[in-house]
């Protein structure tokens, strides 16, 4: 019988894409790629543009003078504060645009004549209106009876009274030399600025805490440089001494200016 041979034939399998050339394929791939490449591209182009617009406005300004403040830029007050909320020995609103710190002893005749001729015209035209930042910074540098006398400050500043028994303290100090700070003028000084509670207050005097934080406070200012009072950092300014309104509104208005405002 004749033998019958049998072939086998590879199996036969489709072409992807619907039976299309690999030749076909490459190039359909390749013209895919170069589509996204151009959108890319442009993408990019439009990119650049934006940032070259940005970049000649930014030279523009800074041609005229004029730069933009940012949430970085500081000034030697800035960084000198405390910038607390609800500070009681500060005053004014804390995001004011210009900042002032003033180093303070409560026996010192200078600083007197500062908060009785100059500090009332600065809080009403610049803190009042929301332009200053001001905080009170103590030292002791005349003795235990100023480390006293802050202390008694701090205590009326915890019942909401700070500037009011600085006012009181300083409009009874003498044109010259340190005067005595003992227990009971500290004492009267609390009533004529209308602390509240009397009793917390006389008890307030003997708090360990707010002598130990006064005692800091002046180790603080030693080693920021600070020899003298009253000290002040107006923004960038460093100021000594009890100077008139019209030097310290100078001063302040710079500053303001400086901060673009």
């Amino acid at each position: 019988m004749p033998t019958s041979s049998h072939t086998t034939q590879p199996a036969s399998r489709p072409n992807s894409k619907g039976g299309r050339k690999p030749a076909e394929l490459l190039i359909d791939d390749l013209n895919r790629r170069l589509r996204r490449a151009h959108i890319a591209n442009a993408i990019l182009a439009i990119v650049l543009a934006i940032a070259l617009v940005a970049v000649v406005a930014l030279a523009f300004k800074q041609s005229n003078g004029q730069s933009e403040p940012t949430a970085t830029q500081t000034t030697q007050a800035d960084r000198a504060a405390r910038h607390q909320q609800n500070d009681s020995m500060a005053v004014g609103d804390i995001d004011a645009p210009v900042t002032i710190v003033e180093w303070i002893d409560l026996r010192c005749p200078f600083c007197a004549a500062y908060a009785n001729q100059t500090l009332p015209t600065i809080l009403q035209n610049y803190v009042d209106t929301g332009k200053v930042r001001y905080e009170f910074h103590d030292v002791a540098f005349f003795g235990d009876q100023s480390v006293d006398a802050a202390v008694a400050a701090r205590a009326a500043g915890e019942q909401g009274r700070y500037v009011e028994y600085l006012e009181a303290l300083y409009a009874a100090a003498p044109e010259s030399g340190h005067p005595d700070m003992p227990r009971d003028h500290l004492i009267a000084f609390a009533q004529t600025a209308k602390v509240p509670d009397m009793d917390r207050f006389t008890a307030d005097l003997d708090r360990t805490d707010l002598r130990q934080a006064v005692q800091q406070s002046t180790t603080d200012a030693q080693q920021q440089g600070i020899d003298g009072v009253p000290g002040f950092l107006i923004g960038d300014k460093s100021v000594s001494g009890a100077q008139p309104v019209a030097a310290f509104s100078k001063i302040i208005d710079q500053q303001l200016q400086a901060a673009g405002h």
